[in-house]
C-alpha cells in the first residue's frame, strides 16, 4: 500500500507537479477528453495548484486557467494561469469581477474538498454542500456544451446529487481514479455537455 502511494507521490516531484491529485485529472481526462486547446478553465479549489499546472499544459498558450482557494499556494504558475486566494462562491470582490470578466468558461473543474474531521457523514454532508455550490455558479459561468467535474465523498447522498445534475448535462458520469488511496472515500462526478439555453 506505501508503495503504491509512494509510486504517485514521487511522481508528482519528479514531474514538478505541488501534489500527486494531478493523476486523478489525468485520468479523468483520458477518459472522458475533457481539455480542448484554448478553452478558458475556471478550477474551484485549485490550491496547490496541480490541477491548474495541468490544465494549463492542455490549453496552451490560447487558453486560460482561472484558479482560486481558500488556501494559499507557493507555486509558481505559467502566464496563462490566474490563481486567487479567496472565497470561489462570493459574489463580489476581486475574484468574482475577473470570474466574470472571463466569463463563460469551457470547463469548471473542482477538487474541492472540506477539512476533515473523521466523522463519516459529517465530512459526506460537508463535501455534498461544496459540491452544491459548485453545481450552482454552472449556469452563470459555463458554455453551453461546457464540461464539469467535481469531487464527491461517497455516500448515501452521491446518487442525489449526480441526478440534479441530470438535467443540466446530457451526460453524468462518476468516476473512482486508480490514482486516488485505496482507503480514500472520494470519487468524482462529470458532467459532459452543459445545456445552457435549455435551462
Amino acid at each position: 500500500m506505501k508503495k503504491y502511494q509512494d509510486h504517485y507521490f514521487k511522481r508528482a516531484k519528479q514531474e514538478n507537479y505541488p501534489a500527486r491529485s494531478v493523476y486523478k485529472l489525468q485520468e479523468i481526462e483520458k477518459r472522458f477528453n475533457i481539455f480542448r486547446s484554448g478553452q478558458r478553465v475556471l478550477d474551484l479549489g485549485a490550491a496547490p495548484g496541480s490541477w491548474s499546472l495541468f490544465a494549463a499544459r492542455k490549453v496552451g498558450g490560447k487558453g486560460h486557467v482561472l484558479g482560486v482557494d481558500l488556501q494559499t499556494t507557493e507555486t509558481e504558475f505559467p502566464d496563462n494561469v490566474e490563481f486567487f486566494h479567496g472565497d470561489a462562491f462570493e459574489q463580489d470582490g476581486p475574484f468574482a469581477d475577473r470570474r466574470a470578466e472571463l466569463a463563460p468558461f469551457d470547463l469548471v473543474i473542482s477538487d474541492m474538498a472540506p477539512k476533515t474531521t473523521g466523522v463519516k457523514f459529517a465530512d459526506q454532508a460537508r463535501s455534498l454542500e461544496l459540491c452544491e455550490l459548485a453545481r450552482d455558479v454552472l449556469p452563470g459561468v459555463l458554455v453551453t456544451g461546457g464540461h464539469f467535474v467535481a469531487k464527491i465523498f461517497e455516500g448515501p447522498d452521491v446518487k442525489a446529487y449526480t441526478d440534479s445534475l441530470r438535467p443540466l448535462f446530457e451526460k453524468v458520469k462518476t468516476f473512482k481514479p486508480k490514482s486516488s488511496r485505496a482507503e480514500s472515500k472520494e470519487m468524482f462526478v462529470v458532467g459532459l455537455g452543459f445545456r445552457g439555453d435549455a435551462l
